[in-house]
Parts: C-alpha cells; sequence; structure tokens
C-alpha cells in the first residue's frame, strides 16, 4: 500500500495545470477501459436483453422519438 501512498502524494503535490493534464489522462483511460468493456459484453450476448428489452417497448408503442 506503500506505493499507492507514494502516488496520491505525488499527486496532490503537483501543480494545477499538471493535475488538469493528469486528470484528463485518467479520464481518458478511463473511458478507454469502459468501451473496451461494452464492446466484450456485446460481443459475447451479455447486453442481448437490452436490445429485446428494447424491441418489445418498440412493440408496445411505448418508444419517444429523439
Amino acid at each position: 500500500m506503500l506505493r499507492l501512498e507514494e502516488i496520491i502524494s505525488s499527486i496532490e503535490s503537483l501543480p494545477e495545470d499538471e493535475f488538469v493534464r493528469l486528470r484528463n489522462w485518467f479520464a481518458e483511460r478511463d473511458w478507454e477501459r469502459w468501451d473496451k468493456q461494452i464492446e466484450t459484453d456485446s460481443e459475447s450476448g451479455k447486453l442481448d436483453f437490452l436490445a429485446k428489452e428494447a424491441l418489445e417497448e418498440k412493440e408496445k408503442g411505448k418508444l419517444k422519438a429523439l
């Protein structure tokens, strides 16, 4: 855990502009991981229930136009 504590300490001591760069970098990596997970789940069929649910709602006339 010491390593994490050192990282946190280093982050807290960053100047504002470097903190903003780190935050943006971290957010981008987080979104990349999220996208990869969604893609993996979609390819494996884990999200098929969402399409089925949407089609059922469409058949019932419960969908709203965007």
